[in-house]
């Protein structure tokens, strides 16, 4: 059941912000409607796409299924010759054309050819084809006054998202726009605005009616029928707005007749039939059973035999329709229509959904039927239909609506114990919240009192919930609607849990715990990301191996090979609506490609915007590349890894992270983890999130066998009570030695030269480039401190091991001592 945000919005008030395609996107699984697929169309954005109109056409000599059409866009010279395989247009039709050097949708390149030895020079595009709707059936055939040589871009300039939602068979309600609307409006407590219906017999026409009598003579397979005439109407294309709905369905546009019954049925879940009245012989429709061999040709162009069990609608010589299945080329509306019959009615789901078995044919109609519709909505929707119809095709209607029979019973109460419900969801919750949530579903709740102090509700049912039968129907709608998310978690005991995988929870705890604790905020997102994205950022390599095989939705086919991304979005959206949070960190696996082959990582990242005004008393808060090494080495620590000593090395230039701004250390191979920190690439955060304020991030991703090895933490010992002593150095090195090395070196050698005694500490405190230094070189300014467990040091050992350290500095490196 294909859904599209535009077209929902007409029912409900969705906030741009708050409602946006992807919050409903995560919503309608938690109310029950898996989505399979949801898309997003549009706006186009092509060069050399644009408005022409068909000429004339030709079967192409060689092949039974192209044309050979001469196509004019409007351009100087000559019109394009273009080869076809669509059958759905004719000479005069304005339909989209993609001339050479347009490139559609798939990096599909357009450009002068031959097919089958006839030349080509472009392409007529179906809306699917330009991803800006889902008819992939045939060509768009355009609004015949678009000027020849308009640009795609500008006939389409809003963009829509359709979703394919997988409707479980109970809830034919939801098979339609209403139906989804109430949905939401339950969820985010929106009320539904139901398109309102005019009185339309109040234009009833003069002269002899177009239907003289309705007759049905199989009550038992149409219990309740009703039909509506309307003269004078101009049946040609529809207008955008009608034929956008209708192909966002992935249905053709037909004419504006014909589409407004499909728009209604979409929106309301109650199929109907429009027939040509000049075409119904002797002016009656007759609802019976078919004869045994009845032959009829659907609108598919295929005839069809029919047996007694199948229900039809029936002029005074022919079948017309198969009834809640199809209708036949007999009595179709066309061009040349000028009167309509509009037909709405309830048919038995059984024996529709037997007929459409039998028959092989199935139809948005019989789809609906077979499940039950709404045996009290054929009024309401032939009303609408009408009221449509009249708005663009013009005509007046011509008498009062013909009724026959009366509507079916439907299950109107049920009874419900609140306690009851709250046994059974295992949980407590309040007798109004459980009737805030039933109310929301447009159910009715009476309460009364028990004689034993309970109480017994009586809970009204609305006649399109036909599923709801039981009072256990009723409390699985209250836990759908009232979120599985909130039911309050309860302690379950695991056995036989794998010591690593203990490790791995409670590593995972403790970072939690340590975040939330320097003021982040935990987001919890899916592992599944956008092609697009993950091509950008790593690569055509990673694209190809983190493509999922079968993904339900364009935008989510790959596996993330990092939290960052996904932590931006985060931020962005806060930032939009104002929240005021700015630290995030999430804890969740990723997936990269180590040693040419896919694992499975444990990870933690976190993102923090790096200079922020506060309200508070703070003032302003600054984060920098030392912020986030800090965390991600205490992060780290947490996780049994020793960080102190942990060499980073400086990253380039890349489309995440900041070049010179950003370093990471470890190796999966050899030490099981991997850490970057930094600052995140400025221009990125602003092309791809709108973010004008720098970020700096944190990314620690770890292996499972990095916590089946004994944890390695920083050693401590007690400070020692006699005083240190300091020495600095400044050492001349090329610009690309990096600090951590010189660090390194430099306490490597310390802890030779150092005899008795320990330098406790080596650090990199100044960095100079400039005046007095040779081309390419810098100067780097280290601090060593000495210190004695059990005495005051010396100044002659304290020199004779910082002249030791010098020594050990120009015999092993090269290294200038600055003096």
């Amino acid at each position: 059941m294909k859904i599209s945000y535009n077209w929902l919005k007409n029912y409900i008030d969705l906030d741009p912000v708050e409602h946006t395609p992807e919050v409903l996107a995560e919503v309608l699984p938690l109310l029950g409607f898996d989505i399979e697929e949801y898309e997003k169309l549009g706006p186009p954005q092509f060069e050399n796409v644009v408005v022409g109109q068909v000429l004339e056409y030709d079967q192409h000599p060689d092949a039974d299924r192209l044309r050979c059409c001469l196509v004019n866009t409007g351009q100087e010279g000559e019109p394009h010759k273009i080869v076809c395989g669509a059958k759905n247009f004719n000479a005069g039709d304005k339909v989209m054309v993609a001339l050479p050097g347009a490139v559609l949708p798939g990096d599909f390149k357009i450009k002068k050819s031959k097919l089958r030895g006839q030349p080509s020079e472009g392409m007529m595009c179906s809306a699917k084809e330009l991803k800006i709707g889902q008819d992939h059936d045939g060509i768009m055939i355009l609004d015949p006054e678009v000027a020849l040589g308009t640009p795609v871009n500008d006939l389409y300039q809003d963009g829509d998202t359709v979703f394919d939602l997988e409707i479980t068979p109970n809830r034919v309600d939801v098979l339609s726009h209403l139906g989804v609307a109430r949905e939401l409006s339950a969820r985010f407590g929106l009320p539904v605005k139901y398109p309102e219906v005019k009185a339309s017999t109040q234009n009833a026409a003069n002269g002899d009616s177009l239907l003289s009598e309705v007759e049905v003579s199989a009550p038992e397979f149409c219990p309740h029928y009703t039909a509506m005439c309307i003269k004078g109407v101009n049946v040609g294309p529809s207008p955008k707005w009608l034929k956008d709905a209708i192909e966002a369905t992935g249905q053709r546009s037909i004419n504006n007749v014909v589409d407004v019954t499909n728009y209604v049925l979409h929106e309301t879940c109650q199929p109907m039939h429009a027939f040509d009245a000049a075409k119904i012989k002797g002016g009656k429709l007759v609802v019976r059973m078919a004869g045994e061999g009845e032959q009829i040709t659907t609108l598919d162009e295929k005839e069809r035999t029919l047996t007694a069990e199948m229900g039809v609608i029936a002029d005074g010589e022919r079948p017309l329709v198969v009834a809640g299945v199809m209708g036949s080329v007999d009595a179709e509306v066309d061009e040349g229509t000028t009167d309509v019959v509009l037909e709405v009615a309830y048919f038995n789901p059984t024996s529709v959904r037997a007929t459409a078995r039998k028959l092989n044919l199935s139809s948005d109609s019989s789809y609906r039927y077979e499940r039950g519709v709404d045996p009290k909505g054929a009024v309401y929707a032939s009303l609408r239909a009408v009221d449509l119809i009249l708005e663009v095709a013009g005509g007046t209607v011509d008498g009062d609506m013909m009724v026959e029979g009366a509507e079916p019973a439907t299950i109107s109460e049920v009874e419900l114990r609140p306690d009851h419900l709250r046994r059974f969801i295992g949980f407590d919750v309040s007798d109004d919240e459980v009737q805030a949530v039933l109310e929301s579903l447009e159910l009715s709740v009476s309460r009364h009192d028990e004689a034993d102090g309970s109480q017994r509700w009586v809970v009204g049912i609305p006649s399109f919930r036909g599923d709801l039968q039981r009072d256990v129907d009723l409390i699985e709608e209250f836990v759908r609607v009232y979120g599985t998310d909130r039911i309050p978690e309860s302690e379950v005991v695991a056995r036989g849990i794998k010591e690593n995988d203990h490790r791995i929870y409670t590593v995972n705890a403790a970072v939690a715990d340590y975040l939330t604790g320097q003021n982040f905020d935990e987001a919890f997102l899916y592992s599944l990301r956008d092609p697009e994205e993950t091509k950008f950022f790593f690569g055509e390599e990673s694209f190809k191996v983190l493509a999922l095989d079968n993904p339900l939705q364009s935008d989510q086919s790959h596996l993330r090979p990092s939290l960052i991304p996904g932590l931006l979005d985060v931020l962005k959206l806060n930032s939009a609506r104002g929240t005021g949070a700015t630290r995030f960190f999430e804890r969740g696996h990723v997936y990269r490609e180590v040693k040419g082959k896919m694992m499975e990582l444990i990870s933690v990242g976190f993102v923090i915007v790096a200079d922020q005004v506060s309200r508070e008393w703070r003032q302003r808060e600054v984060a920098d590349f030392y912020t986030a090494r800090t965390l991600s080495g205490n992060i780290l620590e947490i996780a049994g890894q020793a960080a102190s000593k942990l060499s980073y090395q400086p990253i380039g230039e890349c489309k995440l992270w900041q070049g010179g701004h950003a370093a990471y250390a470890g190796d999966f191979t050899r030490m099981g983890f991997e850490v970057t920190c930094g600052l995140l690439n400025v221009a990125t955060l602003k092309d791809r999130w709108d973010l004008a304020t720098p970020v700096i991030a944190g990314s620690i991703l770890m292996t499972p066998k990095f916590f089946e090895r004994k944890a390695k933490r920083g050693r401590h010992s007690g400070v020692s009570n006699q005083p240190a002593s300091a020495k600095d150095l400044a050492l001349i090195v090329d610009e690309s030695v990096l600090a951590g090395q010189v660090q390194n070196d430099v306490a490597k050698f310390a802890k030779k030269a150092a005899q008795g005694f320990a330098c406790e500490s080596v650090r990199v405190f100044d960095v100079y480039q400039g005046d007095g230094l040779p081309e390419g070189k810098k100067s780097l300014a280290v601090s060593m401190s000495f210190r004695a467990a059990d005495r005051t040091l010396k100044d002659k050992e304290v020199n004779a091991a910082f002249d030791g350290i010098q020594k050990l500095i120009t015999e092993k490196t090269d290294y200038q001592i600055r003096k």
